[in-house]
């Protein structure tokens, strides 16, 4: 037996996003959620965005090549089981990466379509999105959008879905755009309980509930949900010696990511982090199954 076979080594999950300095979403948040959830994470930094739970004043963005340095900084040296894209940007980055998951480089790769931040500041170029419609979504595991983001993906005049109903219908559609699975986050309804919805390639549909938490720490949590899922099936990929991703796997992952975050939105949900309370949106907590000393 070699060196090499002998080792041990943690499920590795790689994040390509942007930034959060107040630490609630982003790669901040994907990384907390990768310690959170037992496996090893990386990135690999797509924009220098200035943002707090009140919104995104400024976007930096990361050149192509040096993104592409990042990514093959990561992928030449570490065996990836599973990855999560956020903040892309720009239409030559959503080819940079659909380039990689072409290649089979990305493991089981999870897309959180971020296009417009809470506070209205756009985050993917208008010109990008006929390349995340039409190159990302063939080559994702899965996709993991809101309702607005789902409608948007749909096309450019797509009402978003206002019940349980509708949301099947837009999932399935997403569906046949090509991911092998979509799920859509009922987060953004106004009231109830929050349901989402898992369609997969294969047919089959599963439908989460969780009751509603009444708090404004709401920031990030798309990242933080689309992460937590990546590291669940990063660490049942491990647990189970397997490489593809069966339905109920990726059923079991979703489920415990969802019961993750319904925790972590809890726990924060009288958090006041902001010196400017009114209108702040602070983060969830992502440490709230990790033991406080």
């Amino acid at each position: 037996m070699t060196g090499a076979e002998q080792t041990t080594r943690p499920p590795i999950v790689l994040s390509i996003a942007g930034t959060d300095p107040s630490g609630g979403a982003g790669i901040h948040a994907d990384l907390k959620t990768f310690t959170a959830r037992g496996v090893l994470g990386t990135t690999a930094i797509t924009a220098l965005v200035a943002q707090n739970t009140h919104g995104v004043s400024r976007v930096y963005p990361i050149d192509d090549d040096f993104v592409s340095d990042q990514l093959d900084s990561v992928l030449t040296d570490m065996p990836v089981d599973a990855t999560k894209s956020g903040m892309l940007g720009s239409r030559s980055l959503v080819e940079l990466v659909v380039e990689r998951a072409a290649q089979g480089q990305l493991g089981f790769y999870t897309v959180d379509p971020v296009m417009v931040a809470t506070s209205g500041h756009r985050l993917l170029e208008v010109d990008a999105v006929d390349a995340v419609r039409d190159h990302l979504l063939p080559v994702s595991d899965l996709i993991t959008p809101n309702l607005p983001e789902a409608a948007l993906l749909l096309g450019d005049d797509v009402p978003a879905a206002q019940n349980q109903k509708q949301m099947v219908e837009q999932a399935k559609e997403l569906v046949a755009r090509g991911p092998r699975a979509v799920l859509l986050k009922g987060g953004h309804a106004l009231d109830g309980d929050v349901a989402d919805v898992l369609v997969t390639a294969d047919g089959e549909l599963t439908e989460f509930t969780h009751p509603r938490v009444p708090t404004p720490n709401t920031h990030g949590t798309g990242c933080t949900l689309s992460a937590a899922i990546t590291a669940e099936v990063a660490v049942r990929k491990r647990e189970r010696g397997v490489t593809e991703v069966s339905t109920s796997l990726l059923v079991d992952a979703v489920d415990s990511a969802l019961n993750y975050l319904a925790r972590a939105l809890r726990s924060a949900a009288d958090w006041q982090v902001s010196l400017d309370p009114d209108g702040a949106h602070g983060p969830v907590d992502h440490q709230v199954d990790i033991v406080r000393r």
